[in-house]
């Protein structure tokens, strides 16, 4: 079985990129320059959601299930840097290289980690191989890999689903509740960057990974869709992640709260 790696990343604005590229005054506290940042954006677009190059990640969640095991965690602690948390996102594709799963991956998370990557100067070699590294099956990767949009090593199952056309996308909160699961929890992604303010760190943490746990779930009703799983195996994949998050509410709230809903 192919280690699967299923990932979701929270981010903020890059207010110290912004003071640099829009030659702001220090004076200005973080709030201020978010808010200068928003307002123009907003008079541009129409929208306050930033360029993906002022992005800056605050967490990434991982739902890795490999062999007989899985495991639900945020990389990082709540107070590691940036770089320390993306670095860990890419050494686990080097130790496992796994099957990505994400949704909106090829739309946000992963333009948002190569440019949060490339300005941290980070390697992630195996990641970016497209058939011409120095891996012993780099021949392969020129066929399927991590780069190509139609290549399955990362299966962004909103863009799939989709057919890769806009006007198809879904939000995952809305397929999630469709197919019986729990869908968003305690706040969105419009709201990061409020909690990041109030200092509210493993709340964003904690709903990084109720986000992964959904989106693990929908690709195994896709896997089950696509014939990839029988009907008996998809219903042991589902239990699995059950049991496993059954083990975790005992200590961690969001996780009986995630159950609870679940039920």
């Amino acid at each position: 079985m192919t280690p699967i790696l299923t990932f979701d990343i929270e981010t903020i604005p890059d207010t110290a990129a912004i003071r640099l590229l829009e030659k702001l005054p220090e004076s200005l506290t973080d709030a201020e320059v978010a808010e200068y940042a928003f307002q123009q954006r907003r008079a541009k677009t129409g929208s306050d959601f930033m360029p993906h190059h002022l992005h800056k990640i605050v967490a990434i969640s991982c739902c890795l299930r490999w062999g007989d095991k899985i495991h639900i965690g945020t990389l990082g602690k709540p107070d590691s840097s940036e770089s320390e948390t993306i670095a860990e996102f890419f050494k686990l594709i080097d130790k496992y290289t796994p099957q990505l799963v994400s949704w909106n991956g090829g739309g946000f998370d992963l333009p948002v980690l190569h440019y949060r990557a490339l300005v941290h100067g980070i390697q992630a070699a195996r990641y970016w191989d497209m058939g011409d590294g120095d891996f012993r099956d780099s021949k392969d990767f020129k066929w399927n890999n991590y780069i190509s949009r139609y290549h399955s090593r990362h299966c962004d199952l909103m863009d799939l689903l989709a057919m890769y056309t806009g006007r198809a996308n879904a939000p995952l909160d809305d397929l999630a509740k469709m197919c019986g699961f729990v869908g968003k929890m305690g706040m969105d992604g419009s709201q990061v960057w409020q909690a990041f303010l109030d200092g509210k760190i493993n709340e964003i943490r904690d709903y990084c990974e109720t986000d992964v746990a959904n989106t693990y779930l929908v690709y195994q009703r896709f896997r089950l869709m696509t014939g990839a799983l029988n009907p008996q195996e998809y219903e042991h994949e589902v239990e699995k992640l059950h049991e496993y998050l059954v083990e975790l509410a005992d200590e961690k709230a969001h996780w009986a709260e995630f159950l609870d809903a679940w039920l």
